[in-house]
């Protein structure tokens, strides 16, 4: 099965080895000590009012959904610079657009997903309705994406240049 651009997640390679780190972490020693505390609650008596105990189990599962979800992303990740030409709004671009039109109304943000995030800018990701809009569109062009209320809202492609981190 052959990858698309969408189907990859691009990070810096200190942000893989963060991830991976966590990842480890939470697949190793971190399992292991949830495994004592649910033991030591268990100990306890009736589980039925056991808060402990379910409290260690919810934090287990809080867990386990963390290694899924990094499991997932790293599989995916391509280490390195996301591929894009400048000038069009891709996943580890900056894009500057204008709200309907508006040139004096302006906002530029990093499109990359959240481990990718930067302090430099603020960060939505190639599936949120803003990203999902602007996403492989050229400069000039103009995009869509639907609002929280359910309307459609428009802006204008000003500038995408690669992020230089």
């Amino acid at each position: 099965m052959t990858q698309t651009s969408e189907d990859v997640t691009w990070l810096t390679q200190e942000a893989y080895t963060k991830l991976k780190d966590e990842l480890e972490y939470l697949s190793g020693p971190a399992r292991a000590e949830i495994t004592v505390k649910i033991a030591a609650a268990r100990e306890e008596g009736d589980l039925r009012e056991n808060g402990g105990y379910h409290a260690a189990k919810e934090e287990q599962g809080k867990q386990e959904l963390r290694i899924r979800q990094l499991t997932q992303l790293l599989e995916k990740a391509k280490v390195g610079e996301a591929p894009a030409a400048a000038g069009v709004a891709a996943p580890g671009m900056v894009v500057t657009i204008a709200f309907d039109g508006d040139e004096d109304d302006t906002m530029t943000f990093l499109l990359a997903s959240r481990e990718y995030a930067s302090a430099d800018f603020e960060t939505y990701s190639p599936q949120s309705p803003l990203g999902s809009g602007v996403n492989g569109k050229k400069i000039g062009e103009d995009a869509q994406y639907e609002l929280p209320n359910g309307k459609l809202a428009s802006v204008k492609i000003l500038e995408a240049k690669p992020y230089s981190g």
